[in-house]
């Protein structure tokens, strides 16, 4: 990554509005995730194969994180937190094809990640209080706390978009000094660290997504966010 992370290097323009790089990344990621996930789940058999055995784990596996942050079943939440694990693990991953920057080491990507957050836990809080209930929780304890509960709100998803920034960023500039200095075979451990690293980001992201939403549904801020 040679570019600093502020910087949107155009593609091409569509309809005279400029294509970035960053965003053509994006859209490829979302075209191989959705054609992947629709030709999977065409073969679907009663007798899973490795595969199938595979995606069946990684369902319950999310589905079990649900269920331990929010009672209830899992529906609601499972197709949000999946997605959003999946999008920012393939993205994060990016950094080891060459000549591609993972879009999640951009803030604008951060941003949209977290702006999807941001609605989410204000939609499954109407959706479950209703538009009074969710109100009346930001005068918990007593009206005095709603401008800091307000504030709260939006502080907390500009650290989700920080934390996510910043650890891509930082991983994808290591891996990509060691290169230009040592040559190709050293970074080969700090790649690996990486893609641990975009792992342990995607989980984060998705479980402190999982928990502000947890927050809202129960009409309560939670006290159980877990810290990167």
């Amino acid at each position: 990554m040679t570019d600093t992370p502020f910087t949107l290097i155009e593609a091409f323009r569509l309809w005279g509005q400029p294509i970035s790089w960053t965003v053509l990344t994006t859209w490829g990621i979302m075209l191989f995730l959705g054609l992947g996930s629709a030709l999977i789940s065409r073969r679907l058999n009663v007798r899973p194969g490795r595969l199938q055995v595979f995606l069946e784990l990684f369902v319950v596996t999310i589905e079990d994180q649900i269920t331990s942050t929010l009672p209830g079943p899992p529906d609601r939440f499972r197709a949000l937190i999946g997605t959003l694990f999946l999008f920012i693990l393939t993205a994060n991953w990016c950094s080891l094809i060459p000549g591609i920057d993972p879009p999640t080491a951009h803030l604008e990507t951060d941003a949209a990640l977290a702006g999807i957050v941001f609605v989410a836990t204000i939609g499954f809080g109407i959706r479950s209080q209703g538009l009074g209930g969710y109100l009346r929780a930001f005068a918990r304890p007593n009206w005095a706390m709603i401008p800091l509960n307000l504030i709260e709100q939006v502080t907390r998803i500009l650290s989700l978009m920080v934390r996510l920034f910043g650890n891509v960023m930082s991983g994808v500039f290591v891996v990509g000094i060691v290169l230009s200095l040592a040559g190709l075979l050293v970074p080969i451990p700090l790649m690996a660290l990486d893609l641990l690293t975009g792992a342990v980001q995607a989980y984060i992201f998705a479980i402190l997504a999982l928990v502000f939403i947890a927050s809202a549904v129960e009409g309560a801020h939670s006290e159980r966010t877990p810290s990167a």
